[in-house]
């Protein structure tokens, strides 16, 4: 058969290696599968299909330092999830049988209880054999911390099975952004991960929840899952019908050839092999030295790192000698290697580094401050209607009165102009219909906060290049937010004051654990804005699903979320809130103004205040693409965002309700909820629609600096 495309050059530095103990696992895993019924009478495989996959070989080169058992135990465990794949194939995804496919998955979590004396199912099907006995295996010599992680990511692979389903049932391609962010659940490379660290090293409970370790593990994540797209384009695509696979994702959304599809792929591979080397050259030195760890602890942290650099190489070649993929012409050694064979000369090696050169500047050559014109506003699905307070004028006196007394407005970054202009009781008014007036009064403090906040890192702390100031103003913010009792804090700016107001407001009636949830969601955004200007220091534009991700915080998305769930009392439980349904719904409505928000202040931000946090921008940048193409991209997504959150409100959560057996009052609290959401969304979009913060004729007459005369001080600022 004709392959689709030619194998590009991938950027695979290291060397892979082969553990010594492959043919001991060989042996074992035909052994083992067999004896879980995976083998001859299964329908799904003969012993001759295992042996061509070759899983002992995958193991052998992806964990080349464990010892036998531990090879053996690894490699059962990869047997098991490739059965799994090509069974839930076979079973439900030919048959379209999804009713079917959800009660398979439903049960599979119950075969990893986290207390391993927990009883089990007894198992009905050979994925469940094989899961109940090596969940048995593996989790006695693990932590408690590391079961929580593996079962969690254990699960994400399994059902997210459900949306690949899905996506087959519906005939849908994915948006480019999105299928990043789902392929990295439904491949399960964060499983793998885990894995790694049986092989290798826990990573400590201080670091686990870390972003910089979350990072490594992403980015790991995309770059096995989209090097598994490349190799496994043929089978999936033309041979089995998949929709998720990133080269036909590309190939259809920007009407490229294969070629070319595959091409930008593997760009995309390199960028996020270029991140992961950043994270764990930087970010993870730092994080392990703030969280004070000890040497055997930094040494663990070093050893997984080093398994997940393992895991690329090995896989790679992997996939090169595995008769399950394209692989007709690959290349059998890297042309990264030195002396790699015949064919690679030394100017090979020089143009692939100038390539990689060229690739790890990108993110990071954008030149600030480009003219780029009138923001260009596309057709943004809304089909809900708008509604306003009928408080609103008076909310805007009153927000300007609350300013001047924080001093928001004394401080050189905004004026009483400024203030008007961007209009945040509009925004409140929208968000909240039916608010009282003093619920209105409060949600546009909070707004005008959040958005000076927002405006006062990049201005103040970007512009003298001053992370630590930074950093110590926001320790200082968290330390305005008591949990118990008041802050002794004094106030050193219009932040801390407005922040110290704002709370005594909003908590007085909270108990500690709602003024914990708070806290945390405040915190999240803050923080959020200490990356912001981390990345505006290095001129290094974010990676889509990263920006993504982060944008959620820095829009103060967990903050409104908060507020909004704070009047609905014990009614819902909270694993309701937890639940998939309910964040997918959540993280719908909050994409969906996040990215409308980057629509509407393109201009604002690129042309006039050197920004780069922007997903126009961003998928610009990662993709290739110009203004346009970028903005259909983002179009595209917001549309299905809105399409995502009607689907889940009007088809998933009555399920939701019924798996709960929720009562008829927390029935009615969640339709409220869902229903405050979509106020949310409809008065953000009315807002940025109306006022002049993001219009060109205002930005053109505006200085987008320090106000004449009253650049700010940076405060003598000191934990109390």
């Amino acid at each position: 058969m004709t392959q689709p495309f030619e194998l590009p050059h991938f950027y695979m530095p290291y060397p892979a290696r082969l553990n010594p103990h492959l043919d001991e696992a060989r042996a074992h895993s035909t052994r083992w599968a067999r004896e879980m019924g995976m083998l001859e009478g299964s329908g799904i495989w003969e012993q001759a299909d295992l042996e061509a996959h070759d899983y002992g070989l995958l193991c052998a080169y992806t964990h080349p330092d464990c010892d036998g058992p531990a090879l053996s135990l690894i490699t059962d465990w990869y047997v098991w999830v490739f059965f799994f794949d090509d069974h839930f194939l076979d079973m439900f995804k030919r048959t379209q049988d999804r009713a079917a496919g959800k009660a398979h998955l439903d049960r599979l979590p119950r075969f990893m209880p986290l207390d391993p004396g927990t009883p089990v199912p007894a198992p009905e099907n050979p994925v469940e054999a094989g899961l109940k006995d090596l969940w048995e295996r593996t989790v006695p010599s693990m932590s408690a911390g590391w079961r929580r992680r593996f079962s969690v990511a254990t699960e994400h692979l399994l059902n997210e099975s459900m949306w690949e389903l899905s996506n087959i049932n519906e005939g849908r391609i994915a948006n480019p952004v999105e299928y990043i962010e789902m392929r990295r659940k439904v491949g399960g490379a964060p499983w793998s991960a885990g894995l790694v660290e049986y092989a290798t090293a826990e990573v400590p409970p201080a670091v686990a929840g870390t972003r910089p370790l979350r990072v490594l593990m992403e980015t790991f994540s995309d770059a096995v899952h989209l090097r598994n797209d490349l190799f496994s384009y043929q089978r999936e695509v033309e041979e089995e019908g998949e929709n998720s696979n990133g080269v036909l994702v590309l190939e259809r959304f920007f009407g490229c050839t294969t070629q070319e599809a595959a091409d930008t792929v593997n760009d995309v591979l390199t960028s996020r092999l270029h991140q992961f080397e950043h994270t764990a050259l930087t970010e993870v030195p730092a994080i392990a030295l703030e969280k004070g760890l000890i040497p055997a602890e930094v040494a663990a942290v070093a050893a997984y790192t080093k398994g997940l650099q393992d895991w690329q190489s090995g896989g790679h070649e992997w996939h090169m000698r595995s008769s399950r993929y394209m692989n007709k012409g690959a290349r059998s050694a890297s042309p990264w290697q030195p002396g790699s064979g015949p064919g690679t000369s030394a100017a090979d090696v020089g143009a692939l580094l100038a390539t990689a050169a060229q690739d790890r500047l990108r993110a990071r050559s954008h030149v600030p401050y480009q003219k780029v014109g009138p923001s260009r506003i596309p057709d943004l699905y809304m089909p809900f209607e708008l509604g306003l307070s009928p408080h609103l004028d008076a909310a805007r006196g009153n927000l300007v009165d609350w300013c001047h007394r924080m001093g928001i407005l004394q401080e050189g970054v905004w004026d009483e102009d400024k203030l008007a202009a961007y209009d945040l009781a509009l925004c409140s008014a929208g968000l909240d219909p039916d608010a009282t007036p003093e619920a209105l009064d409060l949600s546009a403090r909070w707004l005008a906060w959040g958005t000076y906040g927002d405006d006062y890192y990049p201005l103040v702390y970007g512009h003298r290049r001053d992370l630590a100031a930074a950093r110590l103003t926001t320790a200082r913010l968290s330390e305005c937010m008591a949990v118990e009792g008041t802050t002794a804090l004094v106030p050193g700016n219009a932040m801390e004051r407005g922040l110290i107001d704002l709370w005594t407001r909003t908590t007085a009636a909270m108990t500690p654990d709602q003024r914990r949830t708070l806290r945390t969601a405040v915190d999240a955004m803050t923080e959020s804005w200490v990356w912001e200007l981390s990345n505006q220091l290095q001129n290094r534009i974010p990676d889509p699903v990263d920006y993504l991700e982060m944008r959620r915080a820095t829009f103060g998305s967990d903050l409104t979320l908060s507020l909004c769930r704070m009047g609905h009392g014990p009614a819902i439980p909270a694993e309701v809130y937890a639940s998939g349904p309910v964040r997918s719904l959540e993280n719908a409505a909050i994409d969906y103004a996040c990215l409308l928000n980057d629509v509407f202040s393109y201009q604002k931000e690129i042309e006039y205040e050197g920004e780069i946090h922007n997903s126009v921008l961003v998928v610009q940048n990662f993709f290739g693409v110009g203004y346009p193409e970028a903005l259909g991209v983002v179009q595209d997504l917001i549309n299905q965002r809105m399409q995502q959150f009607e689907h889940v409100a009007a088809h998933e959560l009555p399920v939701l309700y019924d798996d709960f057996a929720l009562s008829a009052e927390a029935r009615a609290l969640m339709d409220a909820y869902v229903l405050d959401l979509q106020n949310w969304m409809a008065g953000i979009l009315n807002w940025h629609r109306s006022v002049n913060r993001y219009k060109a004729e205002w930005l053109g007459r505006r200085a987008h600096g320090f106000l004449p005369g009253r650049v700010p001080a940076v405060p003598a600022l000191s934990l109390g």
